[in-house]
Parts: C-alpha cells; sequence; structure tokens
C-alpha cells in the first residue's frame, strides 16, 4: 500500500511494505502499480482483439463474449446517461469497468508471488490509492467535459442555482465525487487481499478458497459501482442538476 499521493513537505506521507519505485528525471514511478496495470490492459487488449478478428455474422466463443461485454457496458451507460446522449460514453464507461474489473480479479485469481521483483509484490492495480485516485480524477475531468459541451461555460451556472447561498456546498459536492469514488475502491480492494493474505497464513488448505470465490463476486460489483456511479455523473452534467434524463 502506498498513500504518497498525499505527501507534502508539511504532510505525513504513509507507507506499508516495500515498494518498487523508477526514478524518471525528476519523477518518480511506482513500478509495481504500472506492470500489473499494463497486464491488466494487456489481457483486455488481448481478448478484445482475438474477439473482434474475424467477425462472424452467428457470433460465437471470445466474438460472443466481446458482445455480451459491450451489450452490458452500453446498458450501464443507456441508463445512466439517457437514451440520447449515451453513445459517446460507451468507451469510457466500457474501459474504466473493464480496466477495474480486470484489475481486482487478478488480485485474486494470480499468483503474484511466482513473478519476483527487486523489491515488493505485485497486486492488484486497484489495492493502491494512486490508481483509484487517477481513475476518480479522470471521471472528475469527464464530468467537466460533458457538462462543457453540452452547454459551454453556462455550465458553471449550476453552482449558484438556485441561490449564490449554495455556491459552496455545489463546489464542494464535485470535489467530494472522485474522493468518495476512490476511497471506496481503494478501501475495499485493499481489505479483500489483507483478509486474503491473513487467511492464506491462518489456515492454509480450506478456508480461503469460498473467501476468495466470495470476493471474486464483490470485486465485480465494485467494478459495477465504480462504472455506474461515473456514468451517473456525466448523466448528471449533461442534464444538469435536477435534470432526469438519465434515469428514463
Amino acid at each position: 500500500m502506498n498513500l504518497s499521493f498525499f505527501s507534502h513537505p508539511f504532510l505525513a506521507e504513509l507507507e506499508v511494505g516495500h515498494h518498487l519505485y523508477w526514478h524518471l528525471g525528476k519523477f518518480t514511478v511506482h513500478g509495481q502499480v504500472l506492470i500489473a496495470s499494463w497486464i491488466a490492459i494487456a489481457l483486455i487488449l488481448t481478448v478484445v482483439v482475438l474477439g473482434t478478428r474475424q467477425l462472424q455474422r452467428e457470433p460465437g466463443g471470445l466474438q460472443n463474449f466481446v458482445e455480451y461485454a459491450l451489450e452490458f457496458v452500453q446498458g450501464i451507460a443507456r441508463a445512466q446517461i439517457g437514451e440520447k446522449n449515451y453513445r459517446p460514453w460507451v468507451p469510457y464507461v466500457g474501459t474504466l469497468f473493464l480496466f477495474i474489473f480486470v484489475s481486482n480479479w487478478m488480485g485474486n485469481l494470480f499468483p503474484w508471488k511466482l513473478i519476483p521483483l527487486p523489491e515488493g509484490e505485485l497486486a492488484s492495480p486497484t489495492n493502491d490509492i494512486n490508481t483509484t485516485a487517477g481513475l476518480a480524477l479522470l471521471t472528475s475531468v469527464m464530468y467537466f467535459v460533458a457538462g462543457i459541451s453540452k452547454r459551454g461555460l453556462s455550465y458553471f451556472r449550476k453552482y449558484i442555482e438556485p441561490t449564490p447561498i449554495l455556491l459552496p456546498i455545489n463546489v464542494l459536492e464535485d470535489f467530494t465525487k472522485p474522493l468518495s469514488l476512490s476511497f471506496r475502491l481503494f478501501g475495499n480492494i485493499l481489505a479483500e487481499e489483507l483478509v486474503i493474505a491473513v487467511l492464506v497464513l491462518l489456515v492454509p488448505l480450506f478456508i480461503p478458497v469460498p473467501v476468495m470465490i466470495l470476493f471474486l463476486f464483490t470485486g465485480a460489483i465494485q467494478a459495477l459501482i465504480f462504472s455506474t456511479l461515473s456514468a451517473a455523473y456525466i448523466g448528471e452534467a449533461l442534464e444538469g442538476h435536477g435534470g432526469g434524463e438519465h434515469h428514463d
């Protein structure tokens, strides 16, 4: 675990365990998270490329799986953003869901300790606050992009509606959205992996297996929650506070 995202000369920096860092000029990069993220991205790209390489009129095998995944994320986007506006946002919502889904499952299924590193060990990318915070901030950027693209600079008028007195509350609301997204995902995935690690140490044969199966389910739920909330925030930006098409 690495909480260096919040590091500051006047703030404490919390780190647990050993970590692999890469130094690129003046930047320090968390190597473990990048490696695990690249593995997740490679898995997703491999399945998508193989599933769409030779498209058939009657899908089967990987093509059937890819089409089902596409219909699933289309359903998320349509339900939260609305029939009129959802199509341009399907790639973003789908990428979020697939990356988080694969990352969460990797934490439970991959024998990471078989891959030695000079420092630390590999784990799910989403058990690091830097990853979840980055995904949440990206959703915040998309939230503003959606609102500005729909209504221009008049989008920011929402902060003083229905009265300018609500300006601080409306601004605070937009700050809490990425915080809640990042900490919810980070906390759940980190807790799951810690529970599995403790159970493997205490009862290494039988009990960890059903718990790991349960956590596969909860990992999928966390991916669904993150992508659904992201789509809901984008739908809210497109329709404005109190707008309701994305709930139809």
